[in-house]
């Protein structure tokens, strides 16, 4: 198996406004891009599970032509909210980063 962060070329999270954050997962190629998507492995369960939100409230988009995979979902707190620990939401890729893909 290899960790996603061996595969992609970019994981990155960020804010698509104050009440949700994205997550952009950019594949180097089409043709690893293409091992990725056939797995199946990205799934609304799984980031129902690392980030503890219902997962009929995340949405995952596929961009081909990009080779690129989007993922966005309710931001655990909002944005400058007292208890968001990370205002721009830019470390929230982390979990995904050392996961295992079974190609």
């Amino acid at each position: 198996m290899t960790t996603l962060g061996e595969l992609a070329k970019v994981v990155r999270s960020k804010n698509a406004g104050p009440f949700i954050m994205t997550i952009d997962i950019m594949f180097p190629s089409k043709e690893i891009y293409d091992k990725v998507i056939t797995t199946g492995f990205f799934t609304t369960k799984l980031f129902s599970d690392l980030y503890n939100i219902k997962s009929d409230l995340i949405k995952i988009y596929y961009y081909d032509i990009a080779h690129t995979i989007k993922i966005s979902m309710p931001r655990p707190f909002f944005q400058g909210d007292i208890c968001d620990g990370d205002n721009y939401a830019g470390q929230q890729y982390g979990p995904l980063v050392l996961i295992n893909i079974p190609i």
